[in-house]
């Protein structure tokens, strides 16, 4: 690999948290993929799993060779350590590793932490530099606080959902799951803001991320938009409310996305489609008039697309600089140019599966080479190395293990 300038040889960098230790007391979704991004910014993630499987995720279907696709996919990088949790000794080494960490990460339902005698409260006096990020469904405080919840659920009472889907079809929930990745978004965010503000104050705090909160905060424009008009943004198929033309066209051979923000790309557009006529209508001149007039718009454009293939809109709009993107699958997109060039498909040596893809960072520092990126633990992988770096001997170690407290 080479530095965007051509320099080889370069050192490799451990990323910006290095030295920065990550306690992972979660699973499923919404916790992984916060540490996840923590660990891809140079963090030493510890994955504290339970004895009886670990992360539920481990057993998502399909697995290869008892190894799950959705473990994988938000585990990178990190160390994986069983200890149990009801056991007074798997207690005792937990609050050792507090003592040595930085930030405590957790997805259970508020409570549940507490009741392990693990809350931020007891980690605090154990290491009051600690940071303890608890995400749940809807926060720590609020009615619906001990209420489960997954993403769909975020993604219905956030009003999210209500936007989502065609023009007077029921909502249909995003295909990402949005409701469970922006703890993994927030959750950064303010475990960064915290480290900042510990070098100043030499103490750590809590902080509360409610999922919920997050698909909210997403709502940007449309949430503006209710306030505005005091009315319920509806769905728009793969269109904008206020924008058109701004979504998907037809072509011979499949799809591709237009995105005329502005009245240039207009202009543009109706160059690289040879359409003077709509180009010189008073009615389009404007985006409100283009908006007012949407259909008659879609239809003019739709009608020109679909008599060409995907290749040739895509030199035509290249041309012509108009913003657009052809419409891929999940194997097209991670085999694109751009992402090969960008490293967001790299290979990793799995301690099961041997050499497996798996996505890369998406986080870049230009000018520097990070190191190689991990692949996601096996089960308790890490529990001997964690333990002798806690001062373990090696007979303790296999004293924990025969008691069942660690695996």
């Amino acid at each position: 690999m080479q530095t965007p300038d051509g320099e080889t040889n370069v050192s490799l960098w451990p990323g910006p948290l290095h030295g920065i230790r990550v306690l992972d007391f979660n699973r499923v979704l919404a916790g992984p993929f916060a540490t996840q991004m923590l660990g891809d910014l140079g963090a030493e993630i510890i994955k504290i799993e339970s004895p009886d499987g670990g992360d539920d995720t481990r057993l998502f279907p399909p697995t290869r060779e008892g190894v799950s696709h959705y473990f994988l996919s938000v585990n990178r990088n990190k160390k994986s350590i069983v200890i149990d949790l009801k056991d007074p000794k798997g207690i005792a080494l937990i609050h050792d590793l507090i003592g040595t960490a930085d930030v405590i990460v957790e997805n259970f339902r508020p409570g549940v932490m507490d009741r392990l005698g693990l809350g931020y409260e007891a980690a605090a006096a154990i290491n009051s530099r600690i940071i303890y990020c608890a995400i749940s469904g809807f926060g720590m405080t609020g009615p619906l606080k001990d209420r489960p919840s997954f993403d769909i659920v975020g993604q219905a009472m956030s009003g999210a959902l209500s936007v989502n889907g065609e023009v007077g079809r029921t909502p249909t929930k995003l295909g990402l799951p949005l409701g469970d990745l922006v703890g993994g978004v927030y959750g950064p965010i303010a475990i960064l803001g915290a480290l900042h503000e510990r070098h100043g104050t030499g103490k750590g705090r809590l902080i509360d991320i409610s999922l919920l909160d997050g698909m909210m905060g997403m709502l940007g424009y449309l949430a503006q938009l209710s306030f505005f008009l005091g009315t319920d943004p509806q769905p728009v198929g793969s269109g904008h409310p206020s924008l058109t033309p701004y979504g998907i066209f037809p072509a011979s051979d499949g799809s591709i996305v237009i995105a005329c923000l502005t009245n240039i790309f207009w202009t543009r557009l109706c160059s690289a489609l040879d359409l003077p006529e709509a180009s010189a209508d008073p009615r389009f001149a404007t985006i409100e008039g283009r908006r007012d007039y949407r259909a008659e718009v879609t239809d003019i454009v739709a009608a020109r697309t679909k008599t060409k293939c995907v290749a040739d809109l895509e030199a035509l709009f290249d041309a012509h600089e108009v913003p657009y993107g052809p419409v891929l699958g999940i194997k097209a997109a991670l085999s694109q140019p751009q992402a090969q060039a960008r490293d967001m498909v790299v290979t990793v040596d799995h301690p099961v599966l041997g050499p497996i893809p798996i996505i890369g960072r998406s986080i870049k520092f230009p000018g520097t080479l990070p190191e190689p990126i991990s692949a996601p633990p096996t089960l308790g992988q890490h529990t001997d190395e964690i333990l002798r770096a806690l001062g373990r001997s090696d007979r303790e170690i296999a004293n924990l293990r025969e008691g069942g407290t660690v695996n």
